[in-house]
């Protein structure tokens, strides 16, 4: 039994059960004659989805090539986008926004252990596991992503408008920092329905991005707490040197107070022999801590779809890979 549940440009994927045990898996169908000139982000996906092992991120079980086709046996995820989530709820509380973003960067934290950066997350390639309120969280889409040392500076010009950091836009090299930007970005959007960056002209986009350019619009923030704005203060950072790691991201009040400490392998050294320094993290400038401030409650401040968010689905469809 194989019903097809995706269909893309150069590739396809099918649900397909396993006959003797009756397990659901996906199976990801890549027509290598309709991919002429993306054969590397091909190898590069398969490379590094063969590498990882993570809760997060959605799994490599098998490869087959057959002729011009090559059979990717993976994780079946039946959520759908976190995008469409969003869209769905128009915003998130805090806690459950903390409990996917605490995800998210312990995959991140994991994959940059591994010398991986992803260098494209946004909702649309993040998936959820099943349709259930603790569906997990699932980054997917490796064709953009780069195995890389500490020594290396990635040049490549790729990523989202709109997701991507303003040192790759400048296009002076960078390094796996550009993927916590995009977490900034990503938290913003979960927190309240639209995102910080937005313009239809690109140029314009790119110049409220290299600007660092955003505020906490009234009314749609005014019950978030200041945990969450110092969080997305630590990662929408110009200097990447001076942005949040993805160890030090999990750390921060916002993520363990509502999630609880992070494992113990995610814990900066620094941290772990000084737990009073667990609250520095939203010390300095507007950041401080609020724990008694009320909690926002998602869609009771503002309408399920706001005019920025109708914005963003307008244009869902028409975002560049590489620019």
């Amino acid at each position: 039994m194989v019903v097809i549940i995706i269909r893309g440009a150069f590739s396809e994927v099918k649900v397909a059960i396993n006959r003797q045990t009756r397990e659901k898996f996906a199976v990801k169908i890549i027509d290598k004659s309709k991919c002429k000139g993306k054969e590397n982000m091909i190898d590069t996906e398969i490379s590094i989805l063969s590498k990882v092992h993570h809760e997060n991120i959605v799994q490599l079980y098998d490869l087959y090539q057959i002729e011009n086709k090559i059979y990717l046996v993976m994780e079946l995820v039946t959520g759908g986008e976190l995008f469409d989530d969003i869209v769905r709820r128009g915003k998130y509380t805090e806690s459950d926004a903390a409990k996917i973003v605490q995800k998210i960067l312990l995959a991140i934290d994991y994959l940059h252990g591994m010398g991986i950066a992803h260098r494209d997350l946004k909702p649309e390639n993040l998936l959820l596991s099943d349709k259930t309120k603790n569906g997990k969280v699932m980054i997917s889409d490796f064709g953009l992503s780069k195995i890389f040392n500490d020594e290396e500076v990635m040049k490549t010009a790729c990523g989202t408008p709109g997701y991507v950091a303003p040192e790759v836009l400048k296009r002076q090299g960078y390094g796996k920092e550009v993927d916590l930007w995009s977490i900034g970005v990503i938290t913003y959007i979960l927190l309240c329905g639209y995102p910080p960056f937005y313009d239809q002209n690109n140029v314009e986009l790119y110049k409220q991005i290299l600007a660092c350019r955003y505020e906490f619009e009234k009314p749609w923030w005014d019950n978030i707490s200041e945990d969450a704005k110092g969080f997305i203060r630590k990662l929408l950072v110009l200097d990447p040197a001076k942005r949040y790691t993805a160890k030090q991201a999990v750390n921060h009040p916002f993520i363990v107070l509502n999630c609880g400490p992070p494992p113990v392998e995610s814990i900066p050294k620094e941290i772990s022999q000084s737990p009073n320094k667990l609250k520095e993290g939203s010390a300095s400038g507007k950041e401080s801590s609020q724990g008694n401030q009320p909690a926002n409650n998602g869609n009771n401040l503002a309408p399920q779809v706001t005019r920025k968010l109708q914005q963003v689905l307008s244009c869902k469809k028409v975002y560049i890979k590489v620019f």
